[in-house]
């Protein structure tokens, strides 16, 4: 029973940490909470989940260098900033992310590689971003899907080689990165 309290513990407080952001704004895009059991770690992410068409219209968006401009720090997602939660450390990109939750940005490039921010503030609307607060900056890897995806997805995977795998994907664009779990 102890080891499923820390994680209920957990959660239960991070979910009470983003209630006065909640309370304060208008989700406008559906949301979603996935989890995954990789190595005998949880990962549990929660993230709003825009749609490619622009709400109450019929018009496509362009998404990447357009909703989501390169160069800028994007939020991973729409409405609160998406939260990540582990219960044991993940060794991502040469950084070790403690046991934890934390709040996940991204910073896309146009050329070269595209960042995964994992900051260490949690509970914030939107843009509401700290640099100082950074635990790290990732390079995610760039692949082109073949089939669009018109709802932004993110996926955790296993890794057929060990760990698992964090997957973005939206419009025609897949970012990724491998992650291992520390014991």
């Amino acid at each position: 029973m102890k080891k499923l309290t820390f994680p209920l513990a957990l959660v239960a407080a991070t979910m009470l940490a983003t209630v006065p952001a909640q309370a304060q704004h208008r989700r406008l895009s559906p949301h979603e909470t996935i989890s995954s059991v990789v190595n005998g770690n949880r990962v549990t992410i929660v993230y709003g989940r825009p749609y490619t068409i622009k709400p109450g219209t019929t018009k496509v968006r362009t998404i990447w260098g357009g909703l989501v401009p390169y160069d800028r720090i994007w939020r991973v997602g729409a409405d609160e900033a998406t939260l990540l939660i582990t219960q044991k450390p993940l060794e991502m990109g040469g950084t070790t992310i403690p046991a934890g939750a934390y709040t996940v940005f991204m910073l896309p490039e146009e050329d070269g590689p595209s960042k995964l921010v994992v900051n260490k503030q949690i509970g914030q609307w939107g843009l509401q971003y700290d640099e100082d607060q950074d635990l790290a900056r990732i390079d995610l890897t760039k692949s082109t899907l073949d089939e669009p995806v018109h709802q932004f997805t993110i996926e955790i995977q296993r890794n057929p080689s060990g760990g698992g795998i964090l997957k973005l994907m939206w419009e025609k664009t897949e970012f990724s990165v491998p992650f291992t779990v520390k014991q």
